[in-house]
């Protein structure tokens, strides 16, 4: 016999247990710490530039031909695209989770270089940037320069300089990204009257300039081939770029005959300034620049952080005196809150499962052999994470806590069994041990196969739930294996030594416990009995058990992941369609004053002219990233994050009249989302204009803002944003001589941003650009001093050629899957689930769109509707393994059935508890019921293994199948009650990531109690009958051969 090795050796078992602790101890500290495992999908985002386009020419030209190019790449679930009005389009392209994401960059981009050739040769000249964009933002750092000595352009470059170069050497660190950078740039801020008095245009000073700021190579003397054999080879060099302002301004326009010249600097102003001004960004009030740090995959969050820190205090010892940095979003306060309070759980649920064990056993002695399978089996599951290159996260340390109830379930089986072998036969310790180990190796090792077994379907699955499944449940399997471990070597060695043959009596709690248990073992055995003497009407009661479940099921509201308080809100306004950048700064401000004023905020970090929901810079759009106080200083419901969303969308309804304020959570799992809630797309089949979509869309949005479901739903398209329409007569440039691409060139250098060439500085490159100065695109009258050249070198006002039209239109335009398209987002009101939100704007979009308008899901809600069809086939596939584990190891089909039947009841339990506390049957929901029926079937397989030898021994089935209860009923109450209280903390706790740690909590503790208040009355009838059938069939009364 296996375990007797170690019975006989119990220093041997003990040298493996401690060897197995000292590999989990040297496995924690190499391990990552991270607050989910990689289960957001990669995302490549394709990054194009049209100086001076907007969003229609943008998506129209740039937008279709990538799109079309790109479309179909391997893996990729679905592509979307912004094309926004400061002329930049950018494209995200979403892939399979477990896609990996170097190769899916590297298709990306071979897609893209073959369809350049075909994008207009200004978006060629700026490039194309194809990179990975990583998912998991780690720290936004604001930066402000005190009593603004130094402007947000020189904190730019700065940092450009001096900071994101470290940062991004710091191991881990994926990419550290300046939001709105304000690169430097020479800026020729030229005069449009000036160059029609000199009779020139903006493209005669492009072409001096472009000519004169150029870098040439000017070759050698006395370079091979030579004939003449020369002492010495030397470089020719010249002065290549230019570097200063001045410089540029002594640029030479044009030489007359007197020998005078006309200069750049007699034309326009030139001046060292921002490559672009798109966003404006303050900190709690002071101007900042804001920088994002996003890691790498695989990254240890925590050690990140604090190297960054570290880095950052090091960098800052050489800042100007003025610069500061705050933090006004740090993603690991969560992770380290979240995981400080799941190891405070972790430690609730030794010491209940401790003192439960000593209510049972009764001794300390006995009480000591199950607690030391607690420290193996947990502090060895982190050397089987590192072994399986997994990381330390939420859902691994909830599998701990639910393995903490398991991995004492053999260790206390054992105990028991040896205790029973004592007061019932005359054996010394050891042979009672070595006796007990005979009968319990068999089950033992089932159980371990079982509880190994349910967790297969889970490991294998694919995906968003396959990655959280695998994470939970490879997990719970090396608890498991461990403990088994633990309970056929350290468990029976310690048995032998530490047991007494005759016990002392015990205290006067533990008599009264034994006694009440006793008779509950008699109420337990008369209740059996009735359930086997009644069988159909107690098969009647299994049936509308089943119907019950079924019915709970379908009404539970269901969601991906609940939302958690995560410490900040993102606080998003937009302001009146084609407001000004500046006019939005000083409304932005206003609204940060009254969050400021909350006493449950602490800072605020605001960036105007973003819109967060689309990622284009827009002057009308902003958002806030709204810092709150510590979850230990907010307690009280109404403080909670949710809460205070709520009451901030009420008093911004009440005081903001120039911005719609949208105060919302931050998504459940960064990088799946950009905010919480659902995200749907209607998208425009037909071909329609964007005025029609938008038409659609508005009925939906206003439909949904008075549906009681939904709370703070809007859409990212516009169309009644205030444009011009610029037309061009063809015919009279024709006429005139005049090139179309000259007239357009113009315009985009007066009143867009005309790109020249580049410059160096301080090591770096950066551009030239060319504008008309303020003044002169402050109207559309400055059409009239805007002149363009006809081939013959006379100048023509562009009033003369064009005509502008006062248009409403969108200025951000978005596609989805290859179709122009809306986006619509919202959240679910206070009281209802993830999914009551997604029906209702389902039901509603249905209701409005015509033929030829579909919807489609992204981010969160794309994968809770995969998961809406994986969870339940994932647990069928659990059960199914189950049962052919089984029926290989009894050799048997029916006897599994017995096993398998009882599982309904811990579903049922999980169903109604959930129910009961109002929460969303989610991801943790399906992994609970994984759990559940693993844990079922042990119940079962205690007594179906006892009641087997009893048949074998010559019982008949009836007075074995009642025996085999009543042998087992301790050890089922005692097991299943331990791992009740040992995953209750989880489902009573608070604090940060509580509302995951109900749900899971929840569902395991009420499944198990059902299973063991109810499923153990109907075990031995399942046996029974099951049995009984056997007999039949075979048409005998006789002992079953089984």
């Amino acid at each position: 016999m296996f375990s007797k090795f170690f019975i006989n050796r119990p220093i041997f078992a003990t040298v493996v247990s401690i060897l197995i602790i000292l590999a989990g101890i040297i496995s924690i500290n190499i391990l990552p710490v991270k607050e989910y495992p990689a289960v957001t999908p990669p995302q490549i985002n394709v990054q194009a530039t049209y100086p001076g386009a907007d969003a229609k020419t943008l998506s129209s030209t740039v937008a279709t031909t990538l799109e079309n190019a790109i479309n179909g790449v391997e893996n990729m679930t679905y592509i979307t695209s912004t094309a926004s009005p400061s002329g930049i389009l950018s494209m995200s392209v979403m892939f399979e989770v477990g896609t990996a994401v170097e190769q899916a960059k590297v298709d990306v981009n071979n897609r893209v270089q073959l369809a350049l050739s075909k994008l207009p040769t200004e978006v060629q000249r700026q490039g194309i940037s194809v990179k990975e964009r990583s998912p998991d933002m780690l720290k936004v750092i604001a930066f402000t320069s005190k009593n603004e000595v130094h402007d947000t352009t020189y904190i730019s470059n700065y940092l450009t300089v001096n900071v994101i170069d470290d940062i991004k050497r710091i191991k881990g660190v994926g990419e550290a990204m300046v939001f709105g950078a304000k690169d430097y740039a020479i800026r020729i801020w030229i005069d449009p009257q000036k160059l029609a008095f000199y009779s020139l245009t903006a493209d005669d000073v492009t072409s001096v300039i472009r000519t004169q700021n150029n870098q040439y190579a000017t070759g050698s003397i006395g370079r091979e081939p030579i004939k003449t054999v020369t002492p010495f080879t030397y470089s020719i060099t010249t002065e290549g770029r230019l570097k200063t302002v001045e410089a540029f301004e002594n640029i030479i326009v044009r030489s007359n005959e007197d020998g005078s010249t006309l200069r750049v600097k007699d034309l326009a102003q030139v001046k060292l300034g921002a490559d672009s001004i798109n966003t404006v960004g303050r900190y709690s009030g002071d101007p900042m620049i804001p920088v994002g740090i996003f890691l790498s995959p695989g990254a240890n969050a925590l050690e990140v952080s604090a190297a960054l820190d570290k880095t950052l205090e090091e960098l800052s010892k050489n800042f100007p005196e003025d610069i500061k940095y705050k933090i006004p979003y740090d993603a690991t306060l969560f992770v380290k809150e979240s995981i400080k309070e799941v190891i405070k759980t972790l430690g609730e649920a030794i010491l209940f499962v401790i003192i439960l064990i000593y209510l049972f056993l009764g001794n300390v002695r006995a009480t000591f052999i199950p607690v030391m399978a607690i420290p193996v089996s947990v502090i060895g599951t982190f050397a089987g994470l590192y072994a399986a290159g997994f990381s330390i996260n939420l859902l691994t340390l909830f599998g701990m806590i639910l393995a903490i109830g398991l991995v004492v379930d053999d260790a206390i089986i054992v105990i028991e069994n040896v205790e029973r072998n004592l007061r019932t036969k005359d054996l010394k310790v050891k042979d009672a041990t070595i006796e007990a180990m005979k009968e319990l190796t068999t089950p033992l090792i089932a159980i371990i196969l079982v509880l190994s077994a349910v967790f297969i379907p889970a490991a294998l699955t694919g995906g968003f739930s396959g990655v959280m499944y695998k994470q939970f449940a490879i997990t719970i399997v090396m608890a498991v294996v461990i403990s088994g471990i633990v309970a056929l070597t350290l468990t029976p060695a310690l048995c032998a030594i530490f047991l007494k043959q005759h016990e002392p009596e015990p205290i006067w709690p533990i008599r009264k416990f034994n006694q009440f248990f006793d008779w509950s073992t008699r109420i337990f055995i008369g209740i059996t009995k009735q359930t086997i003497r009644l069988w159909f009407f107690s098969l009647a009661l299994f049936a509308i058990l089943i119907y019950a479940t079924y019915s709970i099921m379908k009404i539970n509201p269901t969601g991906l992941v609940p939302t958690e308080d995560k410490g900040m809100l993102m606080v998003l306004t937009y302001m009146m369609p084609a407001t000004s950048l500046g006019e939005s700064k000083k409304i932005t401000a206003e609204i940060e004053k009254q969050l400021l004023a909350n006493p449950n905020v602490i800072g605020t970090g605001a960036i105007t002219g973003i819109d967060i929901a689309t990622f284009a810079y827009k002057t009308d759009a902003g958002i806030m990233f709204t810092k709150l106080k510590p979850w230990s200083e907010r307690k009280l419901p109404e403080q909670k994050s949710q809460a205070l969303a709520g009451q901030f969308m009420g008093q911004f309804m009440m005081t903001s009249k120039e911005a719609f304020v949208v105060p919302v959570n931050p998504p459940p799992i960064m990088g799946m989302s950009t905010t919480g809630g659902f995200e749907m797309w209607i998208q425009d089949r037909t071909g329609g204009s964007l005025h029609t979509l938008n038409k659609y869309t508005s009925e939906i949005v206003a439909k949904a803002s008075q549906d009681s479901r939904l709370s703070g739903v809007r859409t990212t398209l516009n169309t009644n944003t205030p444009q011009y329409k610029l037309s061009v007569d063809n015919d009279k440039a024709k006429a005139m001589n005049i090139s179309i691409d000259s007239i357009f060139n113009t315009i985009q250098s007066t009143f867009g941003q005309g790109y020249i060439n580049d410059f160096n500085l301080y090591g770096r490159t950066f551009h030239v650009n060319i504008q008309s100065d303020s003044q002169y695109r402050a109207t559309k009258e400055e059409f009239k001093s805007v002149y363009v050249k006809t081939k013959d070198n006379n100048l023509v006002p562009l009033s003369e050629l064009t005509s502008l039209d006062r248009v409403v239109d969108a200025s951000v335009i978005e596609r989805f899957n290859m179709f122009n398209a809306a986006k619509v987002t919202g959240n679910p009101n206070i009281g209802y689930a993830s999914s009551d939100a997604t029906k209702a704007i389902e039901e509603i979009a249905e209701s409005v769109l015509p033929e030829g308008y579909t919807i489609a899901w992204s981010g969160t809600t794309f994968q809770e509707k995969k998961l809406e069809s994986e969870g339940n086939y994932t647990s069928l596939y659990a059960a199914i393994f189950v049962f052919l584990i089984l029926a290989a190891l009894y050799e048997s089909w029916s006897i599994p059935l017995a096993v398998i039947i009882s599982i309904p009841f811990a579903i049922f339990g999980a169903a109604l508890a959930v129910f009961l506390r109002g929460l969303e049957a989610d991801i943790y929901f399906q992994v609970g019921l994984i759990t559940l029926v693993g844990l079922s079937a042990k119940n079962a397989i205690l007594i179906v293994e006892f009641a087997m030898d009893k048949l074998k021994n010559g019982m008949n089935l009836l007075d074995a199948t009642i025996e085999a209860a009543k042998l087992r009923f301790r050890p089922i109450v005692m097991t299943s009650l331990a791992f009740i209280v040992g995953t209750l903390p989880l489902a009573i706790s608070s604090g940060a990531g509580s509302a995951s740690r109900h749900i899971i909590g929840t569902t395991v503790v009420g499944g198990m109690i059902t299973a063991m208040v109810i499923g153990v009355l109907f075990i031995p009838l399942f046996f029974y009958i099951v049995l009984k059938v056997k007999q039949k069939i075979l048409k005998t009364n006789t002992k079953l051969d089984i």
